[in-house]
């Protein structure tokens, strides 16, 4: 088993014009090739995503329709990609939705793609298991691991940014099998990450709304940690109408 300080990683973030994977385009890219003690190939550039970037997500990465024009397009850069990637472990933050961006560029050039035997580490999973940060946002646990910052929320910043976050995040494991070892069993979340009740521990939130939720198209994580929540729920019901003095009476 080869030790993680070995390993050779290779950290992805894309910048896009919304969020909808088949139909929105990719305005930015970065890449770096690293292993827990140096750096190696790099690449980062905007993109010309051919469709217009809506304004409120403008809002978010500030990448402007005017900064894009003239970029080289997305095909410019896949096989480039494919070099850097080769059997590289994938690291990224809510990295599912960047390589899904990729895979519909390789597909739309009619390229292949390796994302899909390729070992893939996703820091915000990572840092649920982690749990000692107040947030899993990668710019809180910049700040909660006092990594220095890189800048505006953009592609090349967030990867480095990313890349000192993994470190701080792996330092209890010993390889990269180990890591997906444990990635393998969903993760239970202490508070609810989004929606009306985001940041609210699920002890206090309505079962109802649990119900609801855990028909909702979310993550392995946040559907275990409902669904867990649901039986928490329908447990203490159960043993407080069991205990009640008024239980068995037809009132």
């Amino acid at each position: 088993m080869r030790p993680l300080s070995q390993e050779k990683f290779i950290c992805i973030d894309v910048e896009s014009t919304g969020l909808d994977t088949e139909k929105d385009r990719i305005c930015e890219i970065a890449a770096v090739q690293f292993t827990l003690k140096e750096e190696f190939e790099t690449f980062e550039s905007l993109i010309d995503p051919e469709v217009t970037i809506p304004l409120e997500v403008i809002d978010i990465h500030h990448i402007t329709n005017e900064m894009c024009k003239g970029a080289p397009k997305i095909e410019t850069f896949l096989s480039k990609l494919n070099e850097m990637i080769q059997d590289h472990v994938i690291v990224g933050h809510g990295i599912s939705f960047d390589i899904e961006m990729l895979k519909s560029a390789f597909k739309r050039a009619k390229i292949s793609h390796p994302f899909d035997n390729i070992q893939v580490i996703d820091t915000l999973r990572l840092a649920r298991l982690y749990g000692e940060s107040p947030s899993n946002s990668l710019e809180v646990l910049r700040r909660h691991f006092n990594v220095e910052e890189e800048g505006a929320h953009r592609a090349m910043n967030d990867v480095r940014v990313n890349i000192q976050v993994f470190k701080h995040l792996t330092r209890r494991f010993k390889s990269v099998k180990e890591i997906l070892n444990r990635m393998q069993a969903p993760i239970l979340l202490k508070n609810m990450p989004l929606g009306k009740y985001k940041g609210r521990s699920f002890n206090e939130i309505p079962i109802n709304y649990l119900i609801w939720a855990s028909k909702q198209n979310y993550d392995q994580d946040l559907t275990f940690s409902i669904k867990e929540a649901i039986k928490k729920s329908k447990s203490k019901e159960g043993f407080l109408r069991a205990n009640s003095p008024f239980g068995g009476l037809d009132l």
